[in-house]
């Protein structure tokens, strides 16, 4: 019997916790920790390596090939033009939420965690004003795409993908071939991305192994602090803030919305997958709200892919809850920065999960923060995916009502 990928991480989670309180038990000079501690620090900085070799080409190829693939047709010039400023807007209310919700709250603050002692010596923590932000923000987006990739600038390998995607959309069958070329490099990221993920069991239980050799239980009470916020705050977005939309744009009532809406809300919730319910919800969309099949068929599948508030609202409050973890105080500049990555991570992230691991860690390098900080989220991951998934099919369905209300005028 084939145990599921999730099971495997919860299992490897559980024994990586026990072997870490056990090493703390023995105490740090005691030689079976000192050995274990070691052994678990060669196949934690392995795994993370691994992930970090693929971040960059994985980056690069999921979002040149997402924004290449949204063809500009004429007659679905208005629709197409009105979807993507309401997956905009909706993501960074979501963002800006999450950030919101991160700083009233502060989980982790105070807890400085040994394991990322390193992050802060490393992190250029640098006061600038507003205009002084803006000039060195746009300065860093445009560089050469091939000094960017071999540094592994973030925001510049974004940047870059983002305007080659839109190049390949305006010149059209003229540049299929690089398109092609893109797409089978994105499917070879995707294939190495499974063959990691197959560590990913032993890597999280060694990460949190060493972690917890060293910490005390309060990490526990600050991870279960931070499962509350984000699931409080996806809620509120889901129950507050995309049905003030619905009712302010769309001029259609909440409890109709969540009538029509439920079968494909609850088939999100169970499966955690917004490609997995795209039928259900296509069928929500047209037979329950009176969305026409045009419309439908156009912002549901698109919206699987690029719309994703639940993980975007998720990303930025994680990238402070790490920063809080690490005793890192992040700025205004720099969380802006942490909003805009995590934007365009959500956008661009490949529809399976252990993928949005990886564009985890694109939002945390962004602005520094150390990566081996989804040794703590990917554990209590699964937990969450099932509330913001089922947000996330939330705002295609709220977007398919919004598009249609625009298009009609």
């Amino acid at each position: 019997m084939k145990v599921a990928l999730n099971t495997q991480i919860f299992l490897g989670a559980v024994f990586g916790v026990a072997l870490g309180m056990g090493f703390a038990k023995l105490g740090p000079d005691a030689a079976l920790s000192k050995q274990g501690i070691y052994v678990c620090g060669l196949l934690s900085t392995l795994f993370m390596d691994l992930l970090k070799m693929v971040l960059v080409p994985l980056v690069f190829t999921s979002i040149a090939v997402g924004v290449a693939n949204l063809r500009m047709h004429g007659q679905l010039h208005r629709v197409w033009l009105s979807t993507l400023v309401f997956f905009m807007v909706s993501m960074a209310l979501a963002i800006l939420l999450g950030v919101a919700a991160a700083n009233i709250f502060e989980p982790g603050k105070g807890l400085n965690l040994d394991l990322f002692n390193n992050a802060v010596p490393n992190f250029a923590a640098k006061q600038m004003s507003f205009a002084q932000f803006v000039a060195s923000f746009l300065h860093g987006l445009f560089v050469n795409p091939f000094a960017a990739l071999a540094q592994a600038n973030i925001l510049a390998i974004v940047m870059f993908a983002l305007l080659l995607g839109i190049a390949l959309v305006v010149g059209g069958d003229r540049y299929r071939n690089i398109l092609l070329l893109l797409q089978e490099g994105l499917e070879l990221m995707l294939r190495l991305v499974g063959w990691i993920m197959r560590l990913a069991p032993l890597g999280i239980m060694a990460l949190l192994a060493q972690l917890l050799a060293t910490q005390n239980l309060a990490l526990l009470s600050s991870l279960a602090e931070f499962v509350a916020v984000v699931i409080g705050t996806t809620l509120l977005h889901g129950l507050v803030v995309l049905p003030l939309l619905l009712g302010i744009v769309a001029k259609v009532s909440p409890l109709k919305f969540f009538l029509g809406a439920r079968e494909a809300l609850i088939t999100a919730f169970a499966t955690s997958s917004s490609s997995a319910t795209l039928p259900v919800t296509l069928r929500c969309v047209e037979q329950h709200l009176h969305v026409k099949p045009g419309i439908a068929g156009f912002v549901v599948p698109l919206g699987a892919t690029v719309n994703m508030d639940g993980t975007a609202l998720y990303e930025a409050a994680a990238a402070l809850f790490v920063a809080n973890l690490a005793g890192i105080e992040l700025d205004l500049a720099q969380q802006l920065i942490v909003c805009f990555t995590t934007m365009i991570a959500a956008m661009g992230a490949p529809g399976i999960p252990s993928a949005g691991m990886v564009t985890m860690m694109m939002v945390l390098q962004s602005v520094g923060l150390p990566t081996e900080a989804i040794a703590i989220l990917l554990p209590m991951d699964r937990i969450l995916d099932t509330v913001r998934t089922m947000v996330n099919v939330e705002g295609d369905m709220v977007g398919c009502l919004v598009v249609q209300r625009l298009t009609d005028r």
